[in-house]
């Protein structure tokens, strides 16, 4: 990134929206750790499952008009697998236009409540893996392009378990890009235990990179020299960089640089060659297109870097967020 770089915008040839996939993790259930959701999409008592499947349909038109063509989902993303496949179902030519993300690993256990004690379960067991992968088929309607082992973190036996790992094969051999995503500030540390492996079924990560938390960057530059698929997710911080929680620091950079701060964040993870997708998280029509307005940062890539904290303190900031 320099002083000078320039993104192309949306439209042109190589523009910003062919760089950006749209996640549904704020859209297929009631609650989730993003700030403004009571703004966004109204009290708790109007998220109902119609109101969710309208909105995510609107939002899923609104990327497709305006060219992305990326869409990320899991299993404990409530209903947005089931979302997602009706829209697919509604536009049945659009499917070969896009590519379509998944994860399993977690289950949605909220109820479809706001105030639910538990909202996910995590367990990357084989058993699990030969449960969700018909779901997520029944759900979408089609096979996903890419299918992640959701939220790899160091207890996980993702990469060490035999029987799960012929699993992922299996499905791999199928045409599907098998790989991982990753949480923690381990996030590193398990890309790189990933590439490593043997005989491996991975091809692919999503891992979160912001302007907060930018610690997975060498592993995943190495990731990409290894013609892994790179999707970087959180690229917000869950909303700390956004106009409404974003810190004077950071509001004051995105300030001289002239753009929000969310453009100024989206800009900086686009700017990475090494990131095939950069998320966006929006959940209304406005914020979507504010993001593929974003552009490339100006500012010299140390004056960014001096937002970055460490990364053991942002994940234990993440953790202690509220569902709301």
């Amino acid at each position: 990134m320099t002083d000078s770089a320039a993104a192309p915008g949306p439209g042109e040839a190589g523009g910003l929206a062919s760089r950006l996939g749209l996640g549904l993790a704020a859209l297929g259930r009631p609650a989730y750790i993003t700030a403004g959701r009571a703004a966004d999409l109204g009290p708790a008592g109007d998220r109902s499952v119609d109101a969710l499947r309208e909105r995510a349909h609107s939002l899923l038109d609104a990327a497709w008009f305006l060219g992305i063509r990326y869409l990320d989902a899991a299993r404990s993303y409530g209903r947005a697998e089931e979302f997602l496949g009706s829209w697919l179902a509604a536009h049945p030519g659009r499917r070969d236009e896009l590519t379509i993300g998944s994860k399993w690993g977690y289950e949605y256990v909220g109820d479809w409540r706001v105030d639910a004690h538990v909202h996910e379960r995590k367990e990357h067991s084989r058993r699990m893996l030969d449960r969700q992968w018909p779901e997520t088929l029944d759900a979408l309607g089609t096979a996903p392009d890419v299918y992640l082992v959701h939220s790899v973190t160091p207890d996980s036996p993702a990469l060490t378990d035999p029987a799960l790992l012929d699993g992922l094969r299996e499905i791999a051999a199928e045409g599907v890009r098998i790989g991982l995503s990753t949480s923690g500030p381990a996030q590193g540390e398990l890309i790189e235990r990933a590439l490593a492996l043997e005989d491996s079924p991975f091809s692919a990560v999503q891992a979160t990179w912001n302007l907060l938390e930018p610690s997975a960057a060498p592993a995943l530059e190495a990731a990409n020299d290894a013609r892994w698929l790179v999707v970087v997710k959180e690229v917000l911080a869950n909303g700390r960089l956004s106009a409404a929680e974003g810190s004077a620091e950071a509001l004051a950079l995105a300030e001289t640089d002239g753009q929000p701060l969310e453009g100024l964040a989206v800009g900086a993870a686009v700017a990475h060659p090494w990131a095939d997708i950069v998320l966006s998280g929006a959940v209304t029509r406005a914020q979507l297109r504010a993001n593929t307005r974003a552009r490339v940062p100006g500012l010299g890539e140390e004056r960014l870097a001096a937002l970055a904290e460490p990364a053991a303190g942002y994940w234990a900031a993440r953790s202690a967020r509220a569902w709301a």
